[in-house]
């Protein structure tokens, strides 16, 4: 029974295309569907905390990264003008994350879809085909499945099947993110080339300003040095800027001017190319679940379709691959029908605590006070979520039903 299982994965970001190579490894015949005309990835880099390296590996999905990743350590925090708020400690172990290039993991992860896998670009799905099956439509065609997995990011059409009130509202804030080349990046100083993360509070033209700078592979280097260089993230307070890269990134240059090395030196070896602009969104509220039954079948939420964070701790995409391997782990025995919308209602309950978690503890975290107390405050949510970075792990795979 297990060879004639269906999945459709509407969107091919990282969490799609991992669930799809994941369930088409297991025995699963996959469609995966993407709006795009042709895959492609954001050209910066994300970090991987301890779950999501736990997730890929969980999936199969691991081989390679070490190629590809860079440690990023504990850097401490830091005011503007360069004081501690927080110094390093060479003891802990915060700095268990990994920085890795968008597009490398990306092409990794197309690499390892199989024959099972049928990719269709160009599609956009406007949401559930009717009927008594489980299927998604464009409007003209229409894609069936035992399963179908939205994976089609914070503006999802098909969460509304699942959780009708949830709404997509904004953080209060935008990010920007930039990798800048090793031929183009500022030689640093060890202790500044070792980046870490800046905050601000204060009046409206300062308050909440971040900046996370780390470094990708080594000059020179192979494997991850290829795609490697000098990455930074930049969060303001305000909504997203409409304006042409050029004018943004005069902009950020203006924010951040006067902030500590190498803040300015990273902005200035920037181009406007380099520029990836995000508006902080979320899901308001929390879905009371993460999937339902659909027709004969079920539909799954992945990732920000589900849940969206403020992305002040880069936890985003660590989370929607621990979804994909919780839902793999959770359907990849069951039987069509009545077990696999068992086996997808196991997977909401398990996600649902944890992602409450990890939201409350970001919320917390993107709240600055007064700067007498910033340090203090700052650097025990920073630990409080950091933690609940290390603390998951991946969920035994189900009995077959």
């Amino acid at each position: 029974m297990a060879s004639t299982r269906s999945a459709v994965v509407v969107g091919a970001g990282i969490a799609g295309l991992a669930v799809a190579g994941a369930l088409a490894g297991t025995g699963w015949r996959v469609t995966l569907l993407e709006r795009q005309d042709r895959l492609r990835a954001a050209p910066t880099a994300m970090l991987l905390w301890p779950s999501g390296v736990q997730a890929l590996q969980a999936l199969g999905l691991a081989s390679g990264l070490d190629a590809i990743a860079t440690p990023v350590p504990d850097r401490g925090l830091r005011r503007p003008d360069g004081r501690w708020l927080v110094e390093p400690d060479p003891a802990s172990d915060r700095g268990s994350a990994q920085l890795v290039h968008a597009e490398d993991l990306h092409d990794a992860l197309v690499a390892g879809l199989s024959d099972r896998v049928e990719l269709r670009t160009g599609v956009r799905v406007r949401g559930v085909a009717p009927g008594a099956t489980a299927a998604v439509t464009d409007g003209d065609q229409t894609w069936g499945a035992d399963l179908v997995v939205a994976a089609d990011g914070v503006d999802s059409v098909l969460r509304e099947r699942v959780a009708p009130r949830c709404r997509t509202v904004s953080a209060g804030a935008t990010a920007w993110r930039a990798m800048i080349p090793w031929f183009r990046a500022p030689e640093l100083p060890p202790d500044l080339a070792a980046g870490g993360l800046t905050i601000s509070a204060g009046g409206p033209a300062t308050g909440g300003y971040q900046f996370f700078m780390a470094s990708l592979g080594r000059r020179g280097a192979a494997g991850a040095g290829s795609r490697g260089g000098r990455y930074w993230r930049a969060t303001v307070v305000g909504a997203p800027r409409p304006e042409p890269p050029e004018t943004q990134l005069t902009l950020l240059r203006r924010w951040f001017a006067g902030w500590h090395e190498p803040v300015g030196e990273l902005l200035a070896a920037t181009e406007p190319g380099d520029l990836v602009q995000q508006e902080l969104r979320t899901v308001h509220p929390m879905p009371p679940r993460y999937a339902t039954a659909l027709g004969a079948g079920a539909l799954a939420l992945l990732g920000d379709a589900g849940h969206s964070l403020p992305e002040h701790l880069g936890f985003g995409g660590c989370l929607a691959l621990e979804d994909a391997a919780t839902l793999v782990a959770k359907v990849q025995g069951a039987a069509p029908g009545a077990p696999l919308q068992t086996a997808v209602a196991a997977y909401s309950a398990a996600r649902r605590p944890r992602l409450a978690q990890v939201q409350r503890r970001s919320r917390r975290l993107a709240a600055t006070g007064p700067v007498a107390r910033l340090g203090l405050v700052q650097a025990r949510r920073r630990d409080q979520a950091v933690a609940a970075t290390t603390s998951w792990q991946p969920p035994m795979a189900a009995d077959p039903s």
